[in-house]
């Protein structure tokens, strides 16, 4: 293969990459590696499809044949860590991201993920000695000061864990972790109000985390708020269905106001988890009585007996159970076992407890809440390679723009459709092999739909080249969109750009053929924008804005059209063109959500963050929910400015 074609080829590999059509990408850099198999980039990418199809062994194998060919590489020991990792091969990991250090000494995100390598691998002394060298580096980042705090844990220092959280926050007040830390410490103290309210704080920053309404419930619940403590469960399990300590703890609060069908249903989910425990199964037989179940009361109890042969109140419980039923005889030799074991002697007993750990498995505590043994900090490997490739660098952006597809995904937080007359006549004429669709949300190709378009290129060729050799006519106009958009599902933007660019000279006046072309160039620039020169940049937006504009003019009534335009400008950092393109898209359809929300990131980007604020909350009214992350963290900047005026 020639070497322009390789570069080709390992293009369409990154494009496929980014854009979540993992199987495809995979597809070209086997390509590449074929022809070129001395380079070491192609062996990277793949491994970085394969990390993202959790591949990770196979992903490892790759990066050291990447490693092999450029040891000079820091993004191929970064990668290559992370495989390990997840594979629980820690000491290795940390081996890799020395490399990287070594390559960049100020590389942030490694020096973070040797420390959490240290922790899994229990030596808390380097770690913290890592973390010094952290804090050497960057002495105003929280993150390090709650690490710190972590580790001292680990070393069962909590006055010092405390006061390494107490400066997190002091740096950053709305450092979600260091709150959960901060709560924890203050229920050691019993001082439940006050972590209730630390808590209340990290839910607001992190409220996708199960475990912090669990450590909610259990300082509402010892401060008898029953009823707080159980909606508190019942968000966790929104958030984890089988999150274990929230059914144990929701079925005996349940159990506790009387709901006791509901907690019947808790305890048995606890039961399908673990068959063995019997505190559960106690409790669950109470609940049976108490709803008339008693063949299934005596049924829990006796397994209880079983496992706890000197378990009184076991024995009690049954006995009038056996009473209930007529079962006198059996009732009378449970009731001299108790008396045998002189129960009622008042020397021998104790204060019930209100919580135990839950490895604490004392049959007498039955009634008391469940909470974790230790408490164990969620390790958060950081890297550029998590989440989606396209998400590397948080920026304040528009939401993607729309285009013409085939393969759609449906939107949790979007639930707007886009609307385009010219494109339904262009499915109701079956100009396409299948319905086109219009969206900001794409799916990612399977590997027989890639195959599919394959084909389907190879046979359209066939038919131009033969179209070419006689008159053009509206045939190939078809045959041309058709190609286009088969080039352009298997990220082969620059084939899809010439096909376009053929048809426009054919007809100049065709709005499909610049709208796609337009798309196509987009697509390529979205890939291309961490590592193109602002000047190729600049020009290549300014070439989408162009063809999007003509096709504006052709169709001058299609939102989506103002809208990708007034995308492509915040690009270009054009502010004021973009509030008035998305001005414009919002005069064509006033609910039109992605519109408000890409003029609001034009006014904040503006300087205009109140007009901003005012958009983003009208796409989040509009059911573009995203929005709301933007509203909280800009409209403390706005509170913060307005406080120094």
């Amino acid at each position: 293969m020639a070497q322009i074609n390789t570069d080709r080829v390992l293009l369409m590999g990154r494009n496929a990459l980014y854009y979540e059509d993992y199987v495809l990408a995979i597809q070209r850099f086997n390509m590449v590696i074929g022809a070129k198999p001395w380079l070491g980039e192609p062996y990277f990418y793949r491994a970085l499809a394969k990390f993202y199809l959790e591949d990770y062994q196979g992903a490892e194998i790759d990066c050291n044949h990447a490693v092999e060919r450029n040891p000079y590489a820091l993004n191929h020991y970064v990668l290559r860590a992370l495989c390990r990792i997840n594979q629980n091969r820690y000491a290795l990991a940390e081996e890799d991201y020395e490399k990287a250090i070594s390559i960049n000494p100020l590389e942030h995100n490694a020096w973070h993920n040797i420390v959490l390598c240290q922790i899994e691998l229990k030596e808390y002394e380097r770690a913290d000695s890592s973390l010094d060298v952290m804090l050497r580096h960057w002495p105003k980042e929280p993150e390090q000061y709650t690490m710190k705090a972590q580790v001292s844990l680990l070393r069962t220092d909590t006055v010092q864990a405390e006061k390494w959280t107490d400066r997190a926050l002091e740096l950053d007040e709305y450092d979600g972790k260091a709150w959960s830390m901060k709560a924890m410490f203050q229920a050691g103290r019993k001082e439940y109000k006050k972590a209730e309210a630390s808590l209340d704080k990290a839910i607001t920053q992190m409220p996708k985390m199960a475990g912090l309404y669990v450590n909610r419930a259990l300082t509402r619940y010892n401060q008898d708020n029953l009823r707080g403590a159980m909606s508190d469960y019942d968000a966790c399990l929104d958030l984890e269905p089988r999150n274990y300590l929230a059914h144990y703890n929701r079925g005996l609060l349940r159990a506790q106001v009387g709901e006791d069908n509901l907690a019947v249903e808790d305890f048995n989910f606890v039961l399908e988890l673990e068959p063995d425990n019997t505190i559960a199964l106690y409790n669950r037989a109470l609940l049976l009585d108490n709803i008339g179940d008693y063949k299934g009361v005596i049924r829990d109890i006796s397994a209880v007996i079983k496992d706890y042969p000197e378990f009184w109140d076991g024995y009690r419980r049954r006995a009038s159970i056996k009473r209930k039923i007529g079962d006198i005889n059996g009732a009378e030799r449970d009731e001299f076992k108790v008396l045998q074991a002189h129960l009622d002697a008042v020397a021998g007993k104790k204060h019930p407890v209100r919580t135990r750990k839950k490895s604490e498995r004392n049959i007498e505590d039955y009634a008391a809440l469940v909470e974790e043994d230790t408490h164990e900090e969620e390790n958060e490997y950081v890297s550029e390679y998590r989440g989606k490739v396209q998400n590397r660098q948080t920026e304040l952006r528009p939401e993607p723009i729309y285009s013409l597809t085939y393969y759609k995904r449906t939107s949790e937080t979007n639930t707007y459709i886009a609307f385009c007359s010219q494109i339904e006549e262009l499915n109701n004429k079956h100009v396409f092999p299948q319905q086109l669709y219009l969206t900001d949300n794409e799916a990612p190709l399977t590997a027989k739909q890639t195959e599919a378009h394959q084909a389907s290129i190879t046979s359209l060729t066939e038919k131009i080249e033969e179209f070419e050799r006689t008159s053009l006519d509206m045939a190939d106009r078809n045959l041309l969109l058709n190609r286009a958009l088969d080039y352009y599902h298997i990220r082969d933007f620059e084939n899809a750009i010439w096909d376009m660019t053929h048809l426009i000279q054919m007809n100049g006046t065709d709005a499909m053929a610049y709208i796609l072309r337009a798309q196509c160039r987009f697509a390529q620039l979205e890939v291309k924008r961490s590592t193109a020169s602002a000047s190729d940049l600049r020009l290549g937006y300014l070439m989408a804005v162009q063809d999007y504009d003509k096709a504006s003019d052709l169709m001058p009534d299609v939102p989506f059209l103002h809208y990708n335009i007034g995308c492509v400008q915040v690009q270009l950092a054009d502010y004021l063109a973009a509030q008035k393109s998305f001005s414009r898209a919002l005069e064509l359809d006033p609910h039109f959500p992605s519109a408000y929300y890409g003029r609001g990131v034009a006014y904040i980007l503006g300087g205009q963050v109140e007009q901003g604020l005012s958009d983003l909350s009208q796409a989040g009214e509009l059911g573009l929910y995203t929005a709301y992350n933007l509203i909280k963290k800009y409209s403390k900047e706005q509170n913060k400015s307005n406080s120094k005026k």
